[in-house]
């Protein structure tokens, strides 16, 4: 979603965005921080922070989340980019911070997560991947966790499932005009409408974890029928927000609105 934004800021977009979200989480669990050092999320000012590249999705999200609910702004810390387990790797979308931000680079043939256990820096920004074990150690722990305020009063303040991605299609494709024109859409809409219905039927279980059937329920209760919801309308909070975020942060150089974002054909597609 953030690689896509700044494409579609420079006016240089090669996708056609369609308002299916395919992959979403809450980006609490991305943040771990040594126990030894950070109590709270303010104790983190001034503090040195690892992420693997500044304009990652999950990054700008967990960035966003400290700053609209601990009132950690971007410029309170000194960001250190690196890989999470390969030192090789690279940012790879060339970004311009605002000034007051600083970012600097891990030191040669060192990742943020050795630099974490070494406590050369405080905290660390992980991506939509799994932590690794030593992350997972008790003297390490999520800055922000699900116990410090719960899901509930989370999504009361804010209505945020955060997007990771959206479906994007070549717009020089004709299949792509087809298939953001409507009917294309909404077959995306039915194939997740099926998965939801799959999910229902506990008589043969169609993923290998227990007690479906309470999560689901738990899920709708908190969240809503629709849970996992596609379209512009029903998302235009957490775009909006998003999109804030990373023109704030300096990674877009304007505000970008949501519907820049898909497809005019798909902007109604689900309000109905």
């Amino acid at each position: 979603m953030s690689s896509f934004t700044v494409k579609t800021a420079m006016g240089d977009c090669p996708y056609v965005g369609v308002p299916a979200f395919v992959s979403r989480a809450f980006r609490h669990n991305s943040i771990y921080v040594r126990t030894d050092r950070i109590k709270t999320p303010a104790d983190l000012k001034g503090k040195r922070v690892g992420l693997p590249e500044y304009q990652l999705t999950a990054c700008v999200w967990a960035r966003a989340i400290l700053e609209d609910d601990h009132g950690i702004k971007p410029s309170d810390v000194i960001w250190v980019r690196g890989g999470i387990d390969d030192p090789s790797r690279p940012e790879k979308i060339t970004i311009k911070l605002p000034p007051g931000v600083r970012l600097e680079n891990a030191p040669e043939g060192k990742t943020i997560s050795q630099l974490l256990e070494s406590g050369d820096i405080e905290r660390l920004h992980r991506t939509a991947r799994a932590a690794a074990r030593r992350q997972e150690q008790p003297q390490y722990r999520l800055a922000v966790s699900r116990s410090d305020r719960g899901w509930t009063g989370i999504l009361q303040a804010h209505r945020h499932f955060p997007d990771h991605a959206c479906h994007r299609h070549p717009p020089h494709a004709c299949r792509a005009t087809s298939l953001a024109a409507g009917g294309g859409v909404q077959s995306i809409r039915t194939g997740e409408t099926k998965c939801l219905e799959e999910l229902e039927d506990t008589a043969t279980s169609k993923c290998t974890l227990p007690f479906v059937d309470e999560q689901l329920k738990a899920a709708r209760e908190l969240m809503g029928h629709d849970f996992w919801s596609y379209g512009l309308a029903p998302n235009r909070k957490v775009l909006e927000t998003f999109l804030r975020h990373h023109h704030s942060e300096g990674l877009s150089p304007r505000l970008v609105t949501p519907e820049e974002m898909f497809h005019p054909a798909t902007h109604e597609s689900f309000t109905i």
